[in-house]
């Protein structure tokens, strides 16, 4: 196996001490928002043969398997993250494979370059993920149904609102849920700007489940995002529970430090919260308007002790062990490629001591035999299904 040396991405709305604090060192003073863990392009984690992205390509079948060569390609198709929110990130959505197919391929034909603040597809793929929290963890996911988004909406008695609930509680599901986003989205941004400082106070002033709404507007000042987050469900996940982001299902994370794992892609569109493009007719395309339940996931336990994050995807399996002192040794060898990550205490992987936020890339195949190094550890496992 290969230990993993891995690039935080200083973006602004990450915590200055979340990862920090997990890898037990100081904190620099700057925002350190996302530690990758994988193959992709952007930031690949090194190893001592290499970045990692030139390791698979020089022999993809002995670094990821036959099997995952054969369904997903020479490439390792997850990437693995730790993520510290200190801020809102952007409201945003990701498209089927379909969807991010047809776009890219779209944009290419148009020869709207890579690198284009207004291109929505950097790629042919489709960006499912899974946000597990270590932490306390706030994020908004899915739409809340109609007449609860209505009933968020009149509390706050602000008149420039009212339309909004009108239009929520006269149509049916989806059609309400359409009209009002494109509304939100489509407005004067001047009158939206006097609109989000009118919800912003009057959500302060009540507080409870309209504080969530009052701090995003505080970080996002006039955005019309602040308005269409209240469309979406609250969330608050407890340590070792998770969320799952399939397409079209439109999403932020707030706060919180969590175990991120999603499909190697870059397509993201937004719906607000950003200073970045937002483009409302593509968007409008890829969103599901269809209100539920969120789906809060928590591990099932298979045999082995291995706790399963189940998701309808293949790209990524994640699963975490928490190892006992004095436990027996786990073989977690697999024919597929792995990244074990510690979150907590030490874990010894095949001779390997694994503190806090360490990780290593088992090539498939390869022997990975895990257990507790001193006192008990967790570990979490990224693999796929193939």
């Amino acid at each position: 196996m290969d230990r993993l040396d891995n690039t935080v991405r200083p973006y602004a709305w990450g915590s200055t001490t979340a990862i920090p604090r997990l890898l037990g060192v100081e904190p620099t003073g700057e925002p350190q928002a996302e530690m990758w863990m994988g193959a992709h392009p952007g930031a690949p984690s090194l190893t001592a043969r290499g970045p990692l992205t030139e390791v698979i390509a020089e022999d993809p079948e002995r670094e990821l398997g036959r099997a995952a060569v054969a369904k997903f390609g020479p490439r390792l198709p997850f990437l693995l993250k730790i993520l510290a929110a200190g801020a809102p990130l952007s409201l945003q959505v990701h498209p089927n494979l379909e969807q991010a197919r047809e776009g890219y391929a779209d944009e290419e034909r148009r020869g709207i370059p890579a690198d284009a603040p207004h291109r929505n597809y950097k790629d042919a793929n489709h960006k499912p993920e899974l946000i597990c929290a270590l932490t306390e963890f706030d994020g908004l996911c899915g739409f809340r149904a109609p007449a609860e988004a209505a009933a968020l909406l009149a509390a706050l008695d602000v008149d420039s609102l009212k339309p909004y609930v009108d239009l929520l509680r006269a149509h049916p599901e989806e059609a309400a849920l359409r009209e009002v986003l494109t509304a939100v989205l489509s407005a004067d941004p001047d009158e939206t700007a006097r609109t989000v400082a009118e919800t912003a106070a009057a959500c302060d002033r009540l507080g409870g489940a309209h504080a969530p709404y009052a701090d995003i507007a505080h970080h996002y000042p006039g955005d019309p995002g602040v308005l269409a987050a209240m469309l979406l469900n609250h969330v608050r996940l407890q340590p070792g529970e998770a969320l799952f982001l399939g397409a079209g299902v439109p999403h932020a994370y707030l706060n919180g430090l969590g175990v991120e794992i999603m499909a190697n892609s870059d397509n993201v569109l937004r719906c607000g919260l950003t200073p970045k493009h937002v483009d409302v007719p593509e968007l409008l395309r890829v969103v599901r308007f269809e209100a539920g339940d969120p789906g809060v996931l928590r591990p099932e336990e298979s045999p082995g002790g291995e706790e399963v994050y189940a998701t309808p995807i293949d790209e990524f399996r994640l699963s975490r062990y928490v190892l006992a002192e004095g436990a027996a040794p786990h073989d977690l060898t697999r024919e597929t490629p792995q990244i074990l990550l510690c979150t907590a205490g030490s874990v010894l992987a095949d001779g390997e001591i694994l503190a806090p936020g360490q990780s290593v890339f088992v090539p498939a195949g390869e022997k990975a035999v895990v257990s507790g190094a001193s006192g008990s550890g967790t570990i979490f496992r990224a693999t796929v299904v193939a």
